[in-house]
């Protein structure tokens, strides 16, 4: 039996002013921001591929996500990193806009491994509450 990605959800303090560092910085596409905004919907997602979203869920919902059976205590927990995989021209374009927006990045990693094989370089950073991303490209030859 083969497993796709459906989401990853990060705890944030304002899902539109995260929605708007993803959009503008990183250059995910926001799902339901009209809709969040206008109360209709609970959170905003951000679309990573065609079946998978990155959920941004505001941390006042933590305490009513706990009572989920068998997920007392586990809402709004940090987890470590999430990585986003892209092309290398991408992956330089995403180093360009932090470095000039003045976020913090780490310095390149070489050779590491992930779900495509060994990527020749990532690097880290931090979304405005403090979840920390990577950014990686594979051998153009792999693909996205």
């Amino acid at each position: 039996m083969a497993y796709e990605l459906d989401h990853v959800v990060l705890w944030v303090a304002d899902p539109v002013r995260s929605a708007a560092f993803y959009r503008d910085t990183v250059g995910l596409e926001p799902v339901r921001l009209a809709a969040y905004e206008a109360g209709e919907a609970p959170f905003v997602s951000l679309r990573i591929g065609p079946g998978t979203l990155v959920d941004l869920v505001p941390l006042r919902l933590a305490d009513g996500l706990n009572a989920a059976p068998g997920a007392e205590g586990s809402a709004g927990n940090k987890h470590n990193h999430v990585c986003l995989a892209t092309t290398a021209a991408g992956f330089e374009a995403l180093h360009a806009r932090l470095t000039a927006g003045g976020h913090h990045v780490t310095p390149f990693a070489t050779d590491s491994f992930g779900a495509r094989g060994t990527a020749p370089r990532t690097f880290y950073f931090a979304d405005p509450d403090g979840n920390v991303l990577e950014a990686r490209h594979y051998a153009e030859t792999g693909g996205r």
